[in-house]
């Protein structure tokens, strides 16, 4: 009987009366990929650093070769070949590939030997496929070939366990794919890879079994064979798919709220045009470098255009700022919550107030802190934000709550248009649904939405009209109901000439 590469055996976490993990079992088999599953909270990071040394079990054992093993900190972990790739690779900037690969060789007082070093890098990329200048410095690689130098980082120490925590969530479909072969690739050489994504598609594609992690306990582990999709959400968020939220398409008003004529910005986007309606959600669609983000950035005044023209409630207006996007009932959920949506030290109701922080001052200038905290736990209770209070700092909560602590900061503002940008990137299935209702409701209630979104299903899922970019260039307008994911890609890759059904 094979042993385990590495066996997680009754691991339980707690901080102070938190349970972050409760009695946790996981083995791992040499040259296997094993997928690990699980909604935002639900313990996966918690044990990622376990496994990796970053955090001691309050009880439990790990076991490494049969034996019982007790991590003081990473170093223990990686000198046993445990090694974890984050979303966020972590390479040194001004170090080149070969030093990125082996900073962490310990031969100390050798001598370094710069042609065995390029010699042995050259060896690593070739084993997972990969070609690309081994001298460039570290800033200047995509972050898919830095993840591909972490792995190569990990080849060079020997690693027997690599951990993929959400590898390709900012990755394009052809680095993603890359990435997944690569995986292959570590299985075929014994390597048991653990791999964490909420794209249960990339899960089928490649795992060999799967374990879902909820609330921190333990709920299966099965071949991927033996389960479904729809099963495997069920037990990811405790219920069934049917009760997820579900969209009937909501019926516009008649009144443009929004209106884009021959937008452009040189040398990025031009000639997009467009109505959005009140009650209405328009999707952007397109494949990565279609520039619609810079479109929403234009209309939101970050990067202003250099020609055409924006009307808002049938007026024409001049927007160069975020302020004066604001002013005029315009708000703006970034895709990077963590850089430009949110202070993470800082508490639930902080950033709650961040769009409206004038409505909290006094006269006499000071901060109405009741006023802030009584908003701030209407919107806890509202959006489900899951945390012991609104005094709780947006760093310690999860994924989908920090996007839910996000868009209670811009619903305050009681915009008439909200432009979501990839609204649910890197959150789990459960807070997907929730966040999509969120949006829903919105419009429901006479908002307009502006959607961009790289995820398919969820474009088809809530869209009533689909704007699809390539390139910086407007392929179309398409009504949300009669359209296919394949219809979408035909326009967003160029297959099908440019004209407007809609």
């Amino acid at each position: 009987m094979t042993s385990s590469a590495l066996e997680i055996r009754d691991i339980s976490k707690n901080f102070g009366a938190v349970k972050a993990l409760s009695h946790f079992t996981m083995a791992l088999k040499p040259g296997e990929i094993h997928g690990l599953v699980g909604e935002n909270g639900a313990g996966k990071s918690t044990l990622i650093k376990i496994m990796t040394g970053v955090y001691q079990p309050t009880s439990g054992e790990i076991i490494v070769n049969n034996t019982p093993i007790t991590f003081k900190n990473t170093q223990d972990a990686r000198d046993l070949g445990i090694v974890a790739i984050y979303q966020e690779p972590m390479v040194f900037p001004d170090l080149d590939v070969i030093e990125n690969i082996f900073i962490s060789d310990k031969k100390s007082g050798a001598l370094v030997n710069k042609r065995k070093m390029r010699s042995d890098a050259q060896t690593l990329m070739e084993r997972l496929g990969l070609s690309f200048d081994l001298e460039r410095d570290a800033r200047s690689l995509t972050l898919a070939e830095q993840q591909t130098v972490e792995i190569a980082r990990a080849l060079s120490m020997d690693a027997k366990v690599i951990v993929m925590d959400e590898p390709t969530a900012s990755l394009s479909a052809h680095e993603a794919r890359q990435l997944r072969n690569i995986a292959k690739t570590l299985k075929a050489e014994g390597v048991a890879v653990v791999y964490i994504s909420h794209r249960l598609e990339e899960v089928f594609e490649i795992a060999d079994r799967v374990t879902v992690l909820r609330d921190g306990q333990f709920i299966s582990t099965r071949d991927i064979g033996d389960v479904t999709t729809d099963s495997l959400i069920s037990e990811m968020v405790g219920r069934e798919v049917g009760e997820f939220f579900a969209r009937v398409p909501n019926k516009a008003r008649d009144n443009v709220r929004l209106r884009v004529s021959n937008l452009a910005r040189e040398g990025v986007f031009e000639n997009i045009s467009f109505d959005l309606r009140a009650g209405e959600i328009l999707c952007m669609a397109g494949l990565i470098g279609a520039r619609r983000t810079d479109v929403a950035l234009s209309i939101f005044g970050i990067a202003p255009a250099t020609s055409g023209e924006i009307d808002v409630a049938g007026k024409k207006v001049n927007i160069q700022t975020p302020r004066q996007a604001m002013k005029l009932g315009i708000a703006y959920v970034s895709e990077d919550r963590r850089k430009f949506g949110l202070l993470l030290p800082m508490p639930i109701f902080a950033n709650t107030s961040l769009a409206t922080l004038d409505k909290y001052i006094s006269s006499w200038g000071f901060l109405k802190r009741q006023a802030e905290l009584s908003m701030a736990e209407t919107f806890r209770q509202r959006l489900n934000i899951r945390a012991p209070s609104v005094t709780t700092n947006v760093a310690d909560l999860s994924g989908g709550n920090q996007q839910k602590v996000m868009l209670a900061k811009w619903l305050n503002m009681q915009p008439g248009i909200l432009i979501f940008d990839e609204p649910t990137r890197g959150i789990d299935v459960g807070a997907k649904a929730e966040v999509h209702k969120i949006i829903h409701d919105f419009a429901a209630e006479g908002g307009s939405v502006l959607l961009i979104s790289s995820d398919l299903p969820e474009v088809l899922a809530l869209a009533d009209r689909i704007l699809v970019m390539r390139e910086g260039r407007q392929m179309g307008i398409f009504d949300g109901g009669s359209s296919t994911q394949l219809s979408i890609m035909n326009y967003a890759t160029g297959q099908n000439i440019a004209h407007e059904v809609a």
